[in-house]
Parts: C-alpha cells; structure tokens; sequence
C-alpha cells in the first residue's frame, strides 16, 4: 500500500516508518526535517509541516492511509482532521496517547492522582482530539493509544490489544516499546478492525 507517516522523524512515527517499510508498503515519511529521517527501502522522506492543512492535505492525498504521529501541544486537531477529509484518504490512523484510556468505569487516567504534572496538558488535548474524531462522520479514522509507559524497547511481537480500558500486565506496569507499537498500527492498516474506534496496545 502508498502510506503517508506525519511525524516520521520522532520516536514512534520512525518505527512505524520502518514497520511498514519492512512489509514492503511505500512510505512517503514526513517531517520538518526530512533529513533526520532514516534512509530505507520504500521510503521517500518528504518536507511538510503538520500545521499547514493545505499542504498536507497534498502531501497525503493520493495514499491508501495516512498516519499522524506527532505531539498534541505542536498540532491542531482541527487541522489534522481537515487535511484528512481534503485529501480523501482511505484511511486515518492517530498516534493516540494513553491520559484518555480508563483506569476504573467513568475515571480516565489524566485524572488520577499520580498522574505526571508535566505531560497533563498535552494528555487532555489528545483526549479532546479524540472526542473530535468521534463525532466525524464521513472520515475513516482509528485512534491507537499505547500504554502509559511508551518507551524504547524490543520489537517482540508479543502484546495484547484493547478498547477504553488502561491495559496492565501481572504486575501492574502498562508499558509498550515504540516498536511493538508499530506492529500493532501497522497491523491495523492491513487488516482492518477498528474503523472508528480508538484501541489500545500493551503488554
């Protein structure tokens, strides 16, 4: 498939780059600085700037699927979703973050006690995102939230996936490796089981 990564160069959006690269799909990575996106088979790293809806509603049209993976503070929804509908995309996959998912029925984990001062404000506007793609209903999108620990780790292929629910392991800690991550999205892109959903990968 012709996929379009918004945010190739970051920590997620470069292992979901090299996911789908590794599957053979064709990858247009984009980025500010397409110069710090790695060289790979399949990939053509492309100058574009995730505020600019025009552009990268050029830049996507034409794709099978469309992937955004950049941070909430330095985007704007409003933008993403335009650029999306514009470019009649197949498919719209999102970068979720896991402040949205459930710790218990009716509490999210950004409200909790323990949750980390310093990534609130960009953990309620991925959940506003969310509530924004919900009521969209012409675009086909996807919202993948990791776990809360989204961290660097081994590409092990062994994780579990869920809906609204906070996934934990045995010992309470929920955790993911960007590269698991990228299995799960690139996964979802092939074969299709969460149109208009959000779900949730995690050990």
């Amino acid at each position: 498939m012709k996929i379009a990564v918004a945010g190739a160069s970051g920590r997620a959006g470069s292992e979901i780059t090299k996911e789908l690269a590794r599957r053979g799909h064709t990858v247009t990575a984009i980025a500010r600085n397409p110069e710090k996106i790695a060289a790979l088979p399949n990939v053509t790293p492309t100058k574009g700037d995730v505020l600019d809806q025009a552009g990268l509603s050029n830049l996507w049209g034409g794709h099978d699927a469309a992937v955004s993976s950049v941070h909430f503070l330095a985007s704007d929804p409003l933008r993403l979703i335009g650029a999306a509908k514009e470019s009649k995309v197949g498919r719209y996959l999102v970068v979720g973050g896991a402040g949205s998912l459930e710790v218990a029925p009716g509490v999210k984990l950004v409200t909790t006690p323990g949750f980390p001062a310093e990534y609130k404000a960009e953990a309620e506007k991925g959940g506003a995102f969310l509530d924004l793609l919900r009521q969209e209903k012409d675009l086909n999108w996807t919202f993948i939230s990791p776990s809360a620990l989204f961290i660097e780790g081994e590409r092990t292929g062994k994780f579990r996936l869920g809906t609204d629910q906070l996934l934990a392991d045995a010992s309470g800690k929920s955790w993911i490796s960007f590269a698991d991550y990228a299995i799960a999205l690139a996964d979802e892109i092939e074969r299709p089981a969460h149109a208009r959903q959000r779900f949730t990968v995690g050990y």
